[in-house]
């Protein structure tokens, strides 16, 4: 499947702590090395590629001496600022004895919620692919609070999937794959081969993390269910399998592989369903909730009732039935004092309330997308 006018298939390849450390104390450099190697074979195969990888904290952890991953967040934070150098140093170095420049990109959730940062990250992004030039991306571990952090690297890979209309997401892990149950405590658990990504059985079946990441296959099936948006499947397999990119660029069957079942969605419409935060709450009339679920229109200001939040234009708010139930969320074109003047009121009338006009709509029906 490929997306548009990009010529090139895209991969968003998502490596787990366990196959660059040395069993979390340190980086694995000879790892690192074969990494880098197998995917500059992967992009000459005619593979434009973004790699997602984790092991900073880790390396950090090395580097200062402690004797275990710090439990408090700013203390990980520091961790993850020594280790991001050696990191990044560690992949340079890889990438330039093969040839091929790298590029480091720090994300942090606002860069992915914010309707300009998203568009700068996205063209960037495009950037780099198009100068051939593989970016290693990493949350911003610096500067992430712990409310809105990634959990792990598996939802940045899903988002970054999201935000260059990934073909295909690849989660390397220290599994073989997706099992019908945790094969660690049952003989008889079984590989899943292939799966809808947002199959809502899947859940029940992933098991809890290693110790060594913060993601298990929770983390990692709730990332293809983020991917399998923009119309991206994602194969969850075992990063210590021979060649194991070059063999699934050649079609192998290996690990699982969650199939996104969608087309992609607008390319606005699928970064707002992957916002993890929401500014504020419009509530509406039964009125408005029915056009918005069966006309597919835009949302007017005479069909809110109630606002809640402090938000700014452009920002992204949910939109709920009287019961408080989400059943839209958009990019708002008023701020939140704006709107609760409007309320109730018809369009005509935005001028002579608030002595100019944005827009005629509150949120414009190609920027919402319906969440139920």
């Amino acid at each position: 499947m490929n997306h548009g006018s990009q010529s090139s298939p895209r991969w968003v390849v998502k490596l787990g702590s366990s196959l660059v450390t040395n069993n979390g104390l340190g980086l694995d450099r000879d790892a690192i090395s074969n990494w880098a190697h197998q995917l500059v074979k992967l992009q000459q195969s005619g593979i434009q590629l973004v790699l997602v990888s984790s092991g900073a904290v880790a390396e950090g952890v090395a580097r200062l001496g402690l004797e275990s991953r710090p439990k408090q967040i700013h203390r990980q934070q520091a961790a993850a600022a020594v280790g991001q150098m050696g990191l990044i140093q560690a992949y340079e170095q890889c990438f330039m004895e093969q040839g091929v420049h790298a590029a480091q990109i720090l994300l942090s959730h606002e860069d992915l919620s914010d309707r300009t940062r998203y568009l700068n990250a996205r063209s960037t992004l495009t950037s780099l692919l198009e100068l051939g030039t593989v970016p290693v991306v990493n949350e911003n571990d610096t500067v992430a609070t712990a409310e809105l952090c990634f959990g792990d690297n598996d939802t940045l890979a899903g988002l970054v999937a999201n935000l260059i209309n990934a073909d295909l997401m690849v989660i390397l892990t220290d599994q073989d794959g997706l099992f019908s149950i945790d094969p660690r405590l049952s003989p008889d658990a079984e590989l899943i081969r292939e799966a809808s990504a947002n199959d809502s059985e899947l859940m029940s079946v992933a098991g809890k993390g290693s110790s060594l990441g913060r993601g298990g296959m929770q983390t990692k099936l709730s990332a293809a269910q983020l991917a399998s948006r923009s119309g991206t499947d994602t194969v969850i397999a075992n990063g210590r399998s021979e060649d194991v990119l070059m063999r699934l660029a050649a079609n192998e069957q290996l690990g699982t592989r969650l199939h996104a079942d969608r087309e992609p969605i607008a390319a606005r419409k699928q970064w707002l369903a992957g916002q993890l935060s929401l500014a504020g709450k419009l509530q509406l009339d039964t009125g408005a909730v029915a056009v918005l679920q069966q006309s597919g229109r835009s949302l007017l200001a005479v069909g809110i009732k109630a606002v809640s939040g402090k938000f700014s234009r452009g920002e992204v708010v949910a939109c709920t039935d009287e019961t408080g139930r989400e059943i839209a969320r958009g990019l708002v074109n008023y701020d939140s004092q704006d709107v609760e003047k409007l309320r109730g009121q018809s369009s005509d009338k935005i001028e002579e309330l608030l002595g100019f006009v944005a827009e005629e709509e509150i949120i414009h029906r190609d920027n919402l997308i319906l969440t139920s």
